[in-house]
């Protein structure tokens, strides 16, 4: 389930990113295993992508004991403040993203620390 994860130029200065991180909403269903599936709503256009939380991605954050549910909500959240929900592929990975992205594991690090 590799996936490309497309990536987009960076969009943290453009003000309409904060409206449209605001107004997605980000549920996260587990299906068994190590697969999620979330759903994202971007206005009215409501988008599911199904990620695979992988063990040695899990286990690289060094998270002990948090919930794989939540590192794939802040996966998600990571994402679509990057791009749009709609651009990402419809399936991937944690590698996927950790592959794509140099600064995925020690943001989402930060994120989730208490």
């Amino acid at each position: 389930m590799h996936g490309v994860v497309p990536t987009l130029p960076n969009l943290r200065d453009d003000h309409s990113l904060d409206i449209r991180i605001m107004t997605n909403q980000l549920r996260v269903e587990p299906l068994g295993g190590h697969d999620y599936l979330v759903r994202v709503r971007e206005g009215e256009e409501r988008v599911e992508i199904l990620i695979q939380a992988s063990p040695d991605v899990v286990e690289r954050l060094g998270l002990g004991g948090l919930a794989e549910a939540r590192i794939v909500e802040a996966t998600a959240a990571f994402l679509i403040e990057r791009q749009l929900a709609a651009d990402l592929p419809q399936a991937l990975d944690l590698d996927d993203v950790a592959a794509a992205y140099d600064n995925y594991l020690s943001e989402l690090e930060r994120r989730l620390s208490p």
